[in-house]
């Protein structure tokens, strides 16, 4: 039974497993555990675990039989697929000095995942690497994957503190930052997609930086093992409240909670008779399960979490998902694009205030009634605009002319019959011209447009808008004003295997809009690019580069860049904002998600090192482009040399 019905969360952080020792009857412990035990699921081994191959010939008599937890037939396929989770053998250790134990490691890791394979489970559990060497456990998991159907392996890494050298495991087997553990593996393992992350949760935890830093990589559980749990006053688990902020972080990502070990300092009060040896062969169905507590504790910190607001609801479906920004000058919009940002309430009201200000600047109160000011719409679209302006000619009492100009034939006929609905005639003329080459009659007091894109200047505003000033006038007024680009580094592995899924340089070379979510901004975002209009600059000249240096603090530890996350701010008019960076982010509005800029090889930073980037905007007769690339601490390639692989079209 998942953790909570919440009818708006579909995210697989509302199961919950349990860890289980071996045990040769599968049926029983799907029984004890998910039917008596209220679990989704089990993480349980496969493998009798004292199996050996170099011992298999003197113990099975030569049968050749491996001694798995039944048949296939033991439970159905979607039992397998949805209620179980393959656990390879712990004891393995494929970087052994040992040669028997070497061999015998990768002999049964293969067999375990092949049968692992053949029962169709969607995910196998792999154990930690021993040691800081793991070069040859992950050729061997690297030769799996490449063969591998659609199900997934998780690594499980221990979470260790990375500020306290006594937070190592009673073994001091290691290294003190479990993060540069698993980027070695999976470097090892090129970033394989099917490659994720099982982290074991300990009492102690590294500091809320280091910590953040796994919310951008692939980790699909978190291990809880009890003891990682305090005890209420009544005698029940509970977490402190750091461990309570990092299982919600969990939640929010899609991450499932299993809960591992056995119940610390006895059972809460009246159900000391119900425990249970997992190691029981009689299951008994009636009896209540031992980690029954941990789990309705989990269940608790689930449900008693915020609902997700409406716009981010909204905007569930688009988490994490790749979109070519739009082309707005090589193509129509269709009407269901306009209909999504027509619904941003929030855009047009900023909108609306920025107009009303700019009125009442131009016209005195003593001449609301006799003098006219001609406001132009340049790019109208379907028309939101223009109601935006002749509410704040209403609220504010001035009067207007407005010209609606828009290139896009099928906005224009949708405009023609707002305007006929509306009554606007004698008020609103419609123009069905690309405003680059439009001759107005007359010289506009305010120019009016929303052509900015995820990374403000990325929808050609500044071309559109250097070529439209002509018709303002020499003291006009534009909206926007200006705006500006920023830039900041982030950890986002599914971004980047969703990028390298399609195996070629031009998506690598690509910018993205994106609703960001399993990501992690590894530093404050910077300004990139800022454009002003009416542009009054005698060089005419669109182009820019930008050198940017971000630096990583010390505590979040060694972290991937992935690429590079960015925003736009931009002024409409005096103090009226609108934008999308993140410290200073225009509440409920859903207009922009941000945009992408992948790294070819992501850059691994280590604390106290720089990096060092660099961002152009280029202008050719019929493009625009952007080119970036890192400079320190490794140099990477140029992305998108002479707009080869992506660019906005004039």
């Amino acid at each position: 039974m998942p953790l909570g019905e919440r009818n708006w969360d579909k995210s697989e952080s509302r199961y919950c497993g349990v860890e289980t020792e071996f045990h040769d009857d599968m049926p029983q412990l799907l029984a004890y555990n998910i039917s008596s035990g209220g679990f989704d699921f089990v993480a349980a081994p496969l493998m009798d675990p004292s199996y050996r191959p170099s011992l298999m010939g003197k113990d099975c008599g030569g049968s050749g039989v491996l001694p798995f937890a039944g048949s296939d037939l033991v439970l159905s396929p979607s039992q397998w697929s949805s209620h179980v989770v393959g656990k390879v053998s712990p004891w393995i250790d494929l970087d052994s000095e040992d040669e028997i134990l070497r061999m015998d490691s990768e002999i049964t890791l293969k067999q375990e995942i092949a049968w692992a394979s053949h029962l169709s489970l969607q995910a196998c559990l792999l154990p930690a690497p021993k040691g800081t060497s793991c070069a040859n456990y992950a050729r061997c998991v690297n030769q799996i994957l490449l063969g591998l159907n659609n199900m997934k392996l998780w690594l499980r890494i221990p979470l260790l503190k990375t500020d306290d050298n006594d937070s190592m495991d009673v073994n001091s087997i290691h290294p003190v930052d479990s993060w540069e553990l698993w980027n070695s593996f999976r470097m090892l393992c090129e970033h394989h997609s099917q490659l994720s992350i099982a982290l074991d949760i300990l009492s102690s935890i590294p500091p809320a930086n280091s910590l953040g830093r796994w919310f951008g990589e692939s980790v699909r559980a978190a291990i809880m093992d009890t003891d990682s749990f305090l005890t209420n006053a009544r005698g029940y688990p509970c977490l402190s409240k750091r461990h309570q902020n990092l299982v919600a972080g969990f939640f929010n990502h899609s991450i499932q909670i299993v809960v591992s070990g056995k119940p610390v300092n006895g059972l809460p009060k009246g159900s000391t008779d119900l425990a249970a040896d997992h190691n029981d062969r009689n299951f008994d169905a009636v009896q209540r399960h031992p980690l029954r507590p941990y789990l309705d504790y989990i269940g608790y910190l689930y449900q008693k979490m915020d609902p997700l607001p409406e716009q981010e609801r909204f905007e569930l479906g688009y988490r994490d998902f790749l979109q070519s920004p739009l082309q707005p000058l090589m193509d129509n919009l269709e009407a269901q694009t306009y209909e999504t940002f027509e619904k941003d309430a929030v855009k047009y009201i900023q909108y609306q205030r920025a107009i009303c200000k700019a009125l009442q600047d131009r016209v005195p109160e003593e001449k609301a009634s006799t003098l006219t000011i001609v406001l132009m719409v340049v790019g109208a679209g379907r028309g939101p605009l223009v109601r935006a302006s002749l509410q704040a000619a209403e609220e504010t009492g001035r009067k207007l002319k407005i010209y609606a100009v828009e290139k896009n034939p099928n906005a224009i006929v949708t405009l023609h019959s707002l305007v006929k609905l509306e009554g606007w005639e004698d008020t609103v003329t419609i123009i069905s011209s690309d405003m680059r080459h439009w001759d107005a009659s007359e010289k506009a007091d305010i120019l009016v447009s929303e052509l900015l894109g995820s990374f403000g200047d990325n929808e050609l505003s500044p071309e559109c808008l250097d070529g439209a000033q002509r018709f303002l006038k020499d003291d006009g007024i534009s909206i926007p004003s200006s705006y500006t680009s920023f830039v900041q580094p982030v950890t986002a592995s599914k971004l980047y295997n969703d990028v390298k899924s399609h195996k070629d340089l031009v998506h690598f070379e690509t910018a993205y809009v994106v609703k960001l979510h399993n990501v992690v901004r590894l530093a404050a975002s910077q300004p990139v690019f800022t454009f002003t209009h009416p542009n009054k600059s005698s060089k005419g000249s669109n182009q820019r580069h930008k050198k940017l240096r971000f630096e990583i603090p010390s505590d979040t530890g060694s972290a991937m860049v992935h690429g590079f996350a960015g925003y736009f701010d931009a002024t409409l008019y005096k103090d009226v904002y609108l934008g999308i960076e993140p410290s200073t982010a225009t509440p409920n509005m859903f207009s922009w998600f941000a945009i992408f800029f992948p790294l070819r090889t992501p850059v691994i930073v280590h604390p106290g090192s720089a990096l060092e980037v660099h961002f152009w905007r280029c202008c050719g007769p019929t493009k625009v482009w952007y080119e970036w690339c890192v400079a320190s601490p490794c140099p990477s390639p140029i992305h998108n040399s002479n707009g080869r692989s992506y660019w906005v079209g004039l």
